[in-house]
């Protein structure tokens, strides 16, 4: 949403509109917010709680806690197209939805695989995936010199985590690093 002013009843809009949109099951979505007035307003953590949808929050005083969402700006500052100025907030918000379908239905993302995130949202993953699948199994078979071994597409992470819940956090931490070497085998 692109608004002049942020507000705790545009923030529940928001909220209201995305989740009658999708088909969401109570306690499936987590919701992560900065720590602005609206976000941690009472009327939309009520309406959160209503929703079924779980909140999380920044950590104070930080302003780039979401990797997601600063990664998506940055896409966003640096497209060829992004505008030193919008000369209205229609223009704005014109830019905006045409920049959201490229970067969710167009824009292949490293951190996916180099899916779309609408390939991975609506579960055609799998079938892009096979389908590249068989396009570097014939390049192999047809030029087997070009590579070392047979390759393989890449795979989207099964899970990402900006706060992961408890009896996640000690196996996210055991992924970034290796056990002690009293451990190791």
């Amino acid at each position: 949403m692109i608004a002049e002013r942020e507000s705790e009843v545009l923030a529940q809009r928001l909220i209201a509109e995305t989740i009658d949109k999708y088909d969401f099951v109570r306690e499936q979505l987590t919701l992560h917010a900065d720590r602005g007035s609206a976000m941690t307003s009472k009327s939309v953590a009520q309406l959160l709680a209503d929703l079924g949808v779980i909140k999380s929050h920044s950590r104070p005083h930080t302003s780039d806690d979401n990797p997601y969402s600063e990664a998506q700006l940055k896409t966003l500052k640096y497209h060829p197209r992004f505008p030193d100025r919008f000369s209205s907030l229609a223009d704005a918000r014109s830019f905006c939805r045409s920049f959201f379908q490229w970067y969710n239905d167009e824009h292949h993302h490293s951190g996916l695989a180099l899916l779309t995130p609408a390939d991975v949202h609506s579960g055609r993953a799998g079938q892009v995936l096979q389908r590249r699948a068989q396009t570097l199994d014939a390049a192999y078979l047809n030029h087997p010199e070009r590579f070392n071994r047979p390759p393989q597409p890449k795979k989207p992470p099964e899970k990402a985590w900006i706060n992961p819940p408890q009896d996640q956090a000690a196996e996210a931490a055991s992924l970034i690093s290796p056990p002690p070497l009293s451990q190791r085998a």
